[in-house]
């Protein structure tokens, strides 16, 4: 990470392929650096967000073929996340000397502070978040970025040689990185987004990258408890350190606000961190026992007539819910399923089936009949009710209507939320007010 930017962008052709947090970042860092932009998005314009942007100083190039002209005529191409890094477009800017970047790589040339990025298929934001907090309460100048957090080039005028940067980095962001973080925290690597990547191998390549070109005055941070996890460490220079939720200290377990077993991992992993940095046992203990976690990630909705909701909308895959089915113990309704993004149910439907306390699940989406095979006879003597694409209201109903009381109601989809919500929050959020809804209604 340097302090003195490495590309001059004056007067520079610049494509910035989508128009998301990241394409926005970009656009106003690039302007500022006296960049000619060109901003490419599939979208219609008037379907387009230019929040924040001088809409009349960038050039616009919108709607259903919106690359058919190339992209050949730039010096360079700034992707997006969600943009596949090999589509044919692309690649065929690249072999004829166009430089493929993204917001993130620019990041890590221009960020003068001490890095800190976080990844796994599950548990980024919940670490990362917790990570930001112990360095917080620690006094350090620290910021939280990524895919939570505030649009990281925005930051870089805050950014000093002792700030610190909590970055949560998916996949896409990794798959052409050519440089790591000071610190690598390496989560559960298990399968995701296999819609987006060619194939697992793709997928596991790309978040690797966090390590793979670290040195050995870095810190690579790993989670034992996965063999693909594990392995990164022998692909990074940095100095390893393994961690698990088994060796995790009881202080660390007792009196925590957070719920799920899944989330002693997460604790786990910024504990570590805390201490790799040197933060007192104290400040971090304290921390993480005053730590609420993230919205949408088994959040505490509400108790209505003894039974209780819980919002874990951010559950886009089967790992995740399977851990939200492993963090309760009474009589649980599940309400599951989405869009498909051609990922295996088998597993869920074992764990489901090995619990015992679910007694009822409640499918909807696309991925309903998919879920409902796999619950077949792994799941005997569950109660399974396929709402197809019922409003939320009543789906939240009849999920009160047929949970026993003491029990629990926890919105975990294992899917992704398009085929029926804008995003996994208007999934959560639909699912909060239908709850406080159904509560006013009964009083």
């Amino acid at each position: 990470m340097n302090n003195k930017s490495l590309v001059d962008f004056k007067g520079k052709k610049v494509a910035v392929i989508g128009l998301g947090i990241e394409g926005r970042d970009a656009i106003n860092f690039l302007l500022e650096k006296g960049a000619d932009v060109t901003l490419f998005d599939k979208n219609e314009v008037s379907d387009l967000n230019f929040d924040g942007i001088d809409k009349d100083r960038i050039g616009i190039v919108a709607g259903e073929n919106y690359l058919k002209g190339g992209l050949s005529g730039f010096e360079f191409v700034v992707r997006s996340p969600g943009v596949y890094r090999f589509i044919p477009e692309i690649v065929e800017a690249e072999s004829r000397g166009v430089e493929i970047t993204s917001a993130i790589k620019i990041f890590f040339e221009e960020c003068p502070a001490k890095i800190i990025g976080v990844t796994g298929t599950k548990g980024k934001g919940t670490t990362s978040t917790l990570i930001y907090e112990i360095l917080k309460s620690a006094g350090k100048d620290v910021y939280l970025s990524g895919n939570i957090g505030k649009p990281y080039l925005g930051l870089l005028p805050a950014l000093k040689e002792d700030s610190w940067v909590v970055l949560e980095m998916s996949s896409f962001q990794l798959m052409d990185m050519k440089v790591s973080p000071h610190i690598s925290v390496v989560l559960n690597i298990t399968e995701d987004h296999l819609d987006w990547h060619k194939d697992r191998n793709e997928y596991v390549s790309a978040k690797a990258n966090i390590v793979k070109y670290q040195s050995q005055s870095d810190f690579a941070v790993v989670n034992e408890e996965y063999e693909t996890s594990r392995n990164f460490a022998n692909l990074t220079k940095a100095m390893s350190t393994l961690f698990s939720k088994d060796k995790l200290e009881a202080k660390f377990k007792e009196g925590l606000l957070l719920r799920g077993e899944h989330n002693l991992e997460n604790i786990a992993a910024a504990v570590t961190v805390g201490k790799c940095i040197g933060v007192s046992e104290e400040t971090i203990l304290e921390t993480v026992r005053n730590f609420k976690g993230l919205e949408h990630r088994l959040e505490l909705v509400a108790e209505v007539d003894g039974k209780t909701f819980y919002n874990d909308s951010f559950a886009t895959g089967p790992q995740p819910t399977i851990a939200a089915v492993n963090s309760f113990t009474e009589p649980e309704t599940l309400i599951l399923g989405g869009s498909d993004k051609g990922l295996d149910y088998k597993e869920l439907g074992n764990a489901i089936a090995a619990k015992g306390n679910v007694k009822s699940v409640i499918v909807i989406g696309d991925t309903r009949k998919k879920i409902s095979k796999a619950l077949d006879g792994e799941g005997a003597g569950i109660n399974i009710l396929d709402l197809e694409y019922s409003p939320m209201d009543e789906i939240v109903k009849k999920a009160f209507e047929i949970t026993p009381d003491g029990g629990v109601i926890v919105l975990s989809p294992g899917a992704a939320s398009f085929d029926m919500f804008e995003n996994y929050k208007d999934r959560g959020v639909q699912f909060k007010n239908s709850v406080a809804k159904l509560k006013s209604q009964l009083l």
